[in-house]
């Protein structure tokens, strides 16, 4: 079994090595015409500058809690805080690079058809799938061996915890200020563009139209690519830490009979995650065909074949490594098998969940586009409801995962060391996450594709190219919101997982913690922990609102002054640079204050009464959850009534019920990439700073 950690590591160089080749393979397509190499350098020109300002000002956040880390808890654990937001920034760097390398390819593939287009596309998110993967597990098996195995140092599993606290600061950051710098763009370009102007999305005329194009690359490929990379890493870190601290296993006692599989049943997970993410990437092939119906089946593909790969592999690991009797008392491997292959089924459910929401094949995004007949009003309350109806469905959704993990880890392990049932849903969420790779590829191919569509309206080539792209696009606002329900459902688990193993910390280093809700501190905490959400997705909702009211001024200023331009005058074009600097400036102010708040307030509440930060946690898990399934499925739901309208139902582009969707889907921009993908990194990032600092607060 002590080979587990070194099979996860060569699976994620193998993935990190396929990433490459997709790299080299999209690089090698053609890029299109002089005009459209210079929109994509453009484009990539403003996405660079954008994430090298975002990260100079994260790193004065990095190193100042690297610091207090050192202090607190210990040196080496510094250093693995660090190494985690290192990799965590450097995959969305080298996501961000690909995707605006991919989308004026994908744009000149269009000409051909989505069959040439779409795999382009995926090949591009699939560098970034496959290098969120690669550097999470590598990372993580490289801190688990040198801090547990070969080092063997004191400490050793909350050394391995600060990797994971390295990684959800930067997403915390990364998804917060990229989702600012997105949704400003977005929604000034919207608003002045096609509501006031009358002009087309994405017209070359519109001064943010470029700045919007930087922003799906900042926002929705390397704020999305930390996000999961967080994600991914806190599903692993979940069980480890949860066997560690209830079992009392250390590193010098971490090889026995009793331990090592507890903790290496994780990373074999990961292990055959990746190979089978690895395998089903090369099922995604492409027809001929502009239906969303064949393009999701072709895109989905890979994820499915790659899901099934997982569930047989699953299986033959919980044999390997639970088989023998004689460690563990109950002996019914199969139990641990069923708690993974449960938490892959819910996490899928849970993305058909938001597909039935958000997919204009359905019902849901009908009625919106039907609601937008009678003006703006009735095409948001009817958004809101399709909202707030997918809550219900995935609150169903998660609490089924939770009692077939439950009951899988119970029978499998009873008492063996470490509670049985909270283990099973520990390993529930690297189920949901084991195919990260591709999970993120499919999510990674959408701002590409949209992209695309920017590049193909302003290098003014044929329509039918656009016809492409849109189609393309449309799926992949669903495929968005399908990741965020594989993302948000494993932080409900994750985050459960890692607070059973704060309380299991409290207790080693000499506390106790209730939650019992009739105590005072317990009831407090519970409470500030169920407005947190709800203030964490207003002053993010208000930030996107100041950028883009800055942006709305700059664009109207500019059709006002520049003689021509809003006529389409041959020579005159617009000031994107000044669009681009507005929204860079405004998004990474505005990050600070809702970046900062996950961090300090369970600090603080922490060190005043440890009972109040577990009400807080309990109370910010719950409204967290639903807050984010709402928001990322109200919003999907909004753009693809807008895009529904618009390949000609209910009056078409630029018809009353056209602009009624384009409110809708404005308000809905902050909601699906702001605030509620936020939402889930906020849910574990305070939970993971409760558990590294636990011995603190005691």
């Amino acid at each position: 079994m002590d080979i587990f950690p070194y099979l996860a590591a060569i699976s994620a160089i193998a993935g990190l090595l396929l990433a490459a080749y997709y790299y080299k393979s999209v690089e090698a397509a053609s890029p299109g015409n002089d005009r459209m190499v210079f929109l994509m350098n453009e484009i990539q020109k403003g996405a660079r500058a954008f994430l090298y300002k975002e990260y100079s000002w994260v790193a004065i956040f990095v190193v100042a809690l690297a610091i207090v880390l050192a202090i607190v808890i210990a040196p080496l654990a510094a250093i693995s805080y660090v190494l985690g937001a290192v990799l965590s920034a450097g995959a969305g760097y080298v996501g961000m690079t690909v995707a605006t390398m991919a989308n004026a390819r994908t744009a000149e593939a269009a000409k051909e058809g989505p069959g040439k287009a779409l795999p382009i596309a995926f090949r591009g998110g699939a560098v970034m799938g496959f290098t969120v993967a690669g550097f999470a597990l590598l990372g993580l098996m490289f801190t688990y061996l040198l801090f547990v195995v070969w080092l063997q140092v004191d400490q050793a599993f909350e050394i391995v915890t600060a990797f994971g606290l390295g990684g959800s600061s930067i997403a915390l950051f990364s998804r917060v200020g990229g989702g600012i710098y997105t949704k400003a763009a977005d929604v000034g370009a919207d608003l002045v563009g096609k509501v006031e102007a009358g002009i087309p999305e994405d017209d070359p005329r519109n001064p943010a139209t470029i700045a919007d194009n930087v922003g799906d690359n900042v926002g929705d490929v390397a704020g999305m690519g930390a996000d999961l990379f967080e994600s991914y890493a806190g599903s692993i870190i979940a069980p480890i830490s949860l066997a560690a601290f209830a079992a009392g296993i250390t590193a010098t006692n971490a090889g026995d009979a009793g331990n090592i599989g507890l903790l290496v049943f994780p990373m074999a997970i990961a292990f055959v995650g990746m190979v089978a993410s690895i395998i089903g990437s090369f099922f995604v092939k492409a027809g001929d065909s502009t239906d969303s119906h064949s393009l999701s089946k072709a895109l989905h593909m890979g994820t499915n074949v790659a899901m099934g790969l997982t569930v047989v592999a699953t299986v033959v690991v919980s044999y390997i490594i639970f088989g023998d009797k004689a460690v563990y008392a109950e002996g019914r491997p199969w139990g641990l098998a069923v708690a993974v292959i449960g938490g892959l089924i819910v996490g899928w459910a849970l993305g058909k969940a938001a597909e039935i929401y958000t997919s204009d094949q359905f019902s849901a995004v009908k009625k919106i586009a039907r609601q937008s007949e009678t003006g703006p009003a009735t095409t948001v309350l009817s958004g809101i409801s399709t909202g707030m109806m997918s809550v219900a469905s995935s609150v169903v959704l998660i609490l089924i995962g939770v009692g077939v993990a439950w009951w899988g880890g119970d029978m499998a392990l009873g008492e063996a060391g470490v509670p049985g049932g909270i283990y099973g849903i520990a390993v529930a969420a690297i189920g949901m996450l084991a195919t990260t790779g591709v999970v993120v590829s499919v999510d990674a191919y959408g701002p590409i594709s949209d992209n695309a569509g920017g590049i193909a309206e302003m290098a003014h080539l044929d329509p039918s190219v656009r016809k492409v792209t849109d189609a393309l696009d449309s799926l992949g606002n669903t495929t968005a919101a399908i990741a965020k329900g594989f993302a948000v459902g494993s932080a409900a688990l994750t985050a459960l997982a890692l607070f059973k193993s704060f309380e299991y910390a409290i207790a080693k280093a000499g506390g106790s913690l209730s939650l019992d809700v009739g105590q005072v501190d317990v009831f407090i905490g519970l409470f500030i922990g169920a407005g947190l959400p709800f203030l964490f997705a207003a002053l993010t909702i208000d930030a996107v609102g100041r950028a883009a009211n800055k942006m709305i001024e700059e664009v109207r200023r500019q059709f006002r002054e520049i003689p021509g331009l809003r006529e389409g005058q041959e020579g005159v074009n617009p000031d994107s640079a000044r669009c681009v600097a507005i929204s860079t400036e405004a998004s990474l102010r505005e990050m600070l204050v809702p970046g900062g708040l996950a961090i300090v307030v369970p600090l603080v509440t922490g060190f005043i009464s440890v009972n109040a930060l577990g009400g807080l946690l309990a109370g910010a898990l719950v409204t967290g959850f639903a807050i984010a399934i709402f928001m990322a499925n109200a919003g999907g739901a909004w753009d693809n009534a807008k895009k529904y309208i618009e390949a000609g139902n209910h009056g078409g582009k630029g018809s009353d019920p056209h602009k009624a969707a384009v409110v809708g889907d404005t308000v809905g921009d902050p909601f699906k990439d702001t605030s509620g993908p936020a939402m889930n990194i906020l849910i574990k990032v305070m939970t993971i700073v409760a558990l590294v600092f636990a011995s603190a607060f005691v």
